[in-house]
């Protein structure tokens, strides 16, 4: 009874929110929470599966998210913070994070100036270093694009921090593969997005392969999904 008192509250404090926008999976709301600016994530029932079947999936991956969001902050990756979790309406109330922008606008606006272009470089190998120790943790994205990746002004010198969101979709895995179909995902979204920068894509993954203590086997497995890709693009 006091859970369904405790959701209920949620519910209405959501009603008092913004709604940004709505997926499949879940409707995300813009607002402050305990004076802070917040950004509450909501996982809403689906009425075509079973009542039962539904709770647990969706128990599920709002656990699986937030595991994903700490893990990584524990071990120094930028992310939102987790400012509160309610496990029963399951919403996720997170760091709003107020002055960025994202990865993929900043690239593309520096595609437009061959000065900026240069300063890619130093971009892709930092988030090389960013998804091999996301990964070196045994943290599974699930949906890596450059519109899931953020930028800020660091805290004093002014160098750009790069932060990871929207880990919806996320798992824990030590499998090489598992790690390779996520970084095969971030490059055919990567290459959609922004069209003829492979360059800037294998500097990102020489990066990774730098810094990662696992990247031999995970770049072996990525390669191996490439080549899978590639056959059943000519069969098609």
């Amino acid at each position: 009874m006091a859970a369904e008192k405790d959701s209920s509250a949620v519910l209405q404090f959501l009603g008092r929110l913004a709604l940004l926008k709505q997926g499949a999976e879940a409707r995300v709301y813009r607002g402050t929470f305990l004076g802070k600016p917040a950004i509450v994530k909501e996982r809403f029932r689906k009425a075509y599966r079973h009542p039962a079947l539904d709770e647990k999936l969706t128990h599920r991956r709002t656990v699986q998210e937030v595991r994903s969001l700490l893990r990584c902050r524990k071990a120094g990756i930028s992310t939102p913070v987790v400012y509160f979790v309610d496990y029963t309406s399951h919403c996720i109330f997170l760091e709003d994070i107020v002055g960025s922008g994202t990865v993929r606008d900043h690239i593309n606006s520096a595609l437009q100036s061959e000065a900026e272009r240069k300063s890619l470089d130093a971009l892709a190998a930092k988030m090389g270093q960013v998804l091999a120790r996301m990964h070196d943790e045994d943290v599974i994205h699930g949906d890596l694009t450059t519109s899931n990746m953020l930028l800020r002004e660091g805290p004093g010198d002014g160098e750009l921090e790069l932060l990871l969101i929207d880990f919806g979709l996320s798992y824990i895995s030590a499998l090489p593969e598992d790690k390779g179909v996520d970084l095969y995902v971030l490059e055919k979204a990567f290459l959609s997005t922004h069209p003829n920068t492979e360059s800037l894509f294998e500097a990102l993954l020489k990066s990774y392969s730098a810094s990662s203590k696992k990247s031999s086997a995970v770049i072996g497995k990525l390669n191996e999904v490439r080549l899978r890709g590639r056959k059943r693009s000519m069969v098609g």
